[in-house]
């Protein structure tokens, strides 16, 4: 099942996704895909993308993914999030994948790749959500 990725990030109204930039660009169940273009705002002192709007970008991206499998009336919540640098960016646009590697009752787990326009792997995230029933 697709979702309208334009909904998606309507839903961002107001929240930290949507002051970070994050444009969801294709919804399923099965992989989440967005966008966030460097701005000088989100950067360390020295120019580089900061950690900490990697690892937001990655969260809200398992979230999201989360959202599109849980039951009706159910909720979610991040409970453990590691993330592994391996690369800086300095300007462009850079891209989260979020898949799934477990789906179950209680627990969802997402695996967030976040490339740069060339595809070099900046980072990598493994989640786990809570579903909050």
């Amino acid at each position: 099942m697709s979702v309208d990725p334009a909904i998606v990030t309507q839903q961002f109204k107001g929240t930290l996704a949507e002051l970070l930039g994050i444009r969801v660009v294709e919804a399923s169940q099965e992989r989440v895909v967005a966008e966030l273009t460097i701005r000088d705002d989100l950067t360390t002192v020295g120019g580089s993308l900061h950690g900490g709007t990697l690892m937001a970008f990655a969260d809200t991206m398992g979230a999201v993914a989360t959202m599109l499998n849980l039951p009706a009336g159910a909720g979610t919540t991040t409970i453990e999030s590691k993330t592994n640098f391996f690369a800086g960016a300095r300007a462009g646009v850079v891209r989260a994948e979020s898949t799934p590697l477990h789906r179950g009752k209680r627990t969802m787990v997402w695996q967030t790749r976040v490339t740069d326009a060339t595809g070099r792997l900046l980072s990598l995230t493994i989640q786990t959500q809570m579903v909050l029933t």
